[in-house]
């Protein structure tokens, strides 16, 4: 039911690609599911585009690596995706936006996309009292702040890194009191200062929108920077004259860890069971780093 082999596609579906490359499929890639906020995004916002999916779920979380491990990973992905012939990349992971995303926009030449920018400039369209949500390392980063201070030096932004957050969601326990007492502990410090905007600083957080919800007093605005990205990478592909206007080929998903769990997680996001396919990177040739 994963093989690998299934995703090959034809040779005809690669000769349209290569003579049209506004056929080409977008990759997009994140730790685990919580980038299927953004594909969901794409497909509200480019419902004619198709796309490559990567879930690096065996080196999950993300936000406990440090620099060094989360350029490689990003490298390694990049390249495969480059592989598969895509015609752009969304990093949909805020920590490898952080952390990665100047460098390797340096290291490879097919446009790449993050989200921070997108969302730190959405979060002052909002407010001016800002909390942030992120991994440990997004946190630590201060790319969120730095963003938004560049954009609207007189905000206010106040961070928290909550390590928790991502394996509850992959482990599917979102609805768990367990789950409530968690982020009711990360907000305290933000409600505190009263924050008038909250920014999901983590493609997986959108996903804990109703628990967040239910703890946040109605007028504080929740920003979903998934949102945001795929408005940015329609700009870009019209910009670069790329915008598919033919019928989308299935999203093809693919995963560096259990298959089968990452396809159980994913179906309540998307609405539908995913074929999904494991790809080992040790069998790769990574030529170019």
């Amino acid at each position: 039911m994963y093989s690998s082999s299934i995703f090959k596609g034809n040779l005809d579906d690669l000769s349209e690609q290569e003579q049209e490359p506004q056929r080409a499929q977008i990759g997009i890639f994140d730790s685990g599911v919580g980038g299927l906020t953004v594909l969901r995004q794409i497909y509200r916002q480019l419902p004619n585009e198709s796309i490559v999916y990567f879930g690096d779920t065996a080196r999950l979380p993300y936000g406990i690596r440090s620099q060094a491990e989360i350029l490689q990973f990003t490298r390694e992905i990049i390249t495969w995706l480059q592989q598969q012939q895509v015609k752009m990349v969304i990093m949909a992971c805020n920590t490898s936006s952080a952390l990665a995303l100047e460098t390797v926009r340096q290291e490879f030449s097919i446009p790449i996309l993050g989200v921070i920018l997108p969302g730190a400039r959405a979060a002052v369209q909002q407010g001016k009292r800002i909390g942030v949500i992120a991994t440990p390392a997004t946190a630590k980063s201060n790319a969120y702040k730095h963003a938004i201070l560049e954009i609207a030096p007189d905000a206010q932004v106040w961070q928290v890194g909550c390590p928790e957050f991502v394996p509850l969601i992959e482990q599917n326990r979102i609805y768990d009191p367990y789950t409530a007492e968690v982020a009711r502990a990360y907000l305290e410090p933000l409600l505190q200062k009263e924050i008038d905007t909250l920014v999901h600083g983590c493609t997986h957080y959108p996903l804990l929108a109703p628990v967040l919800r239910s703890l946040l007093p109605s007028q504080v605005q929740m920003v979903d920077p998934a949102v945001h990205v795929v408005a940015a990478c329609v700009q870009e592909l019209d910009l670069l004259s790329l915008r598919n206007t033919h019928p989308p080929l299935p999203t093809r998903f693919a995963v560096s860890g259990c298959p089968q769990q990452f396809s159980q997680s994913g179906v309540q996001w998307l609405g539908y069971t995913q074929m999904v396919e494991e790809v080992c990177f040790t069998d790769i040739a990574i030529s170019q780093l």
